[in-house]
């Protein structure tokens, strides 16, 4: 029977995910399966916690939304170690992008008779960061900086907060010039953003690189060009659906490695969490996490 280690930060969103864990487990424990369950106090923290529990061959549980999932995730690429996910963010975008259940008994199926199924993970390094692993997604303008205002966020949860967030970084924007390099090809424009995806979904559940593929060795790299603001909140809207994808205003490349550079000191994010300033360098490491997915799954 499966041997489970769930890690969860009680100081970020704690209490959700304390009770999104609590009916996973009763589940697991029914079903004969080990689980013990370690708590973090910082993201670096459950990083080391989750590298310890796979050393030891026990399925690493990120209990939490897309930093917790990215962070523990990132921490176990590479290693062989397995990864499940029980989604209790807000987003649970990479969740999302693998097609997973929400439900408890749902969400148990997949850990007890899930097979593990090889996805990428994204290498990111910075000034700030020497090397950092994620899974869904690395993104430089005014979402980093919409993501930044809807964590700050104190009264607003959810897609709520990010749309607040969204009307205050597109408030204060002014006009970035982006260099963008893929595979050596340099693209030079000036817009809002540039999104390098492994993931389809990010910002809550926005569908930002339809065409994004968790295990084709590649990064859909999404770059949306200057619109007046009105049009980007046009943009914003047809996120849901990725309909934004045919805006004449967006343009969509694909690489494996992927920089990002701009004319002024923007912020750049990766799963959820906003790190430092640009420039940025992101780079898929194709198969390089093993993560429970539907039963049967390859």
């Amino acid at each position: 029977m499966r041997q489970f280690t769930a890690v969860v930060n009680p100081t970020a969103g704690g209490a959700t995910s304390a009770a999104a864990l609590l009916g996973v487990a009763r589940l697991l424990r029914e079903a004969g399966a080990g689980l013990e369950t370690e708590y973090s106090h910082s993201l670096a923290h459950a990083r080391e916690l989750a590298r310890r529990a796979g050393e030891r061959d026990r399925i690493v549980l990120a209990v939490g939304g897309d930093g917790m999932a990215g962070g523990i995730g990132g921490a176990l690429s590479g290693s062989g170690a397995v990864l499940g996910l029980v989604p209790a963010g807000r987003g649970n975008d990479f969740a999302r992008a693998l097609g997973l259940p929400t439900d408890p008994a749902g969400i148990a199926r997949v850990l007890l008779d899930g097979a593990p199924r090889a996805v990428d993970t994204i290498e990111v390094t910075s000034a700030v960061h020497d090397r950092t692993v994620v899974l869904g997604s690395v993104y430089a303008g005014v979402d980093a900086l919409a993501n930044h205002h809807a964590n700050s966020a104190r009264l607003l949860r959810g897609t709520a907060s990010y749309y607040a967030g969204a009307l205050r970084a597109v408030a204060g924007w002014r006009a970035t010039g982006y260099r963008v390099t893929v595979d050596g090809a340099e693209h030079a424009f000036t817009g809002y953003t540039v999104v390098a995806a492994n993931s389809g979904y990010y910002g809550f559940n926005r569908l930002i690189a339809p065409a994004a593929e968790v295990d084709d060795g590649l990064l859909e790299v999404v770059m949306m060009h200057h619109a007046p603001r009105r049009l980007f909140f046009a943009l914003m809207n047809e996120l849901g659906t990725g309909a934004h994808v045919h805006r004449p205003q967006v343009r969509v490349l694909r690489g494996r490695e992927v920089r990002i550079e701009a004319d002024r000191a923007i912020p750049y994010g990766a799963d959820g969490e906003v790190d430092a300033a640009v420039p940025v360098t992101a780079r898929v490491l194709p198969g390089a996490l093993r993560v429970l997915s539907g039963p049967g799954a390859a």
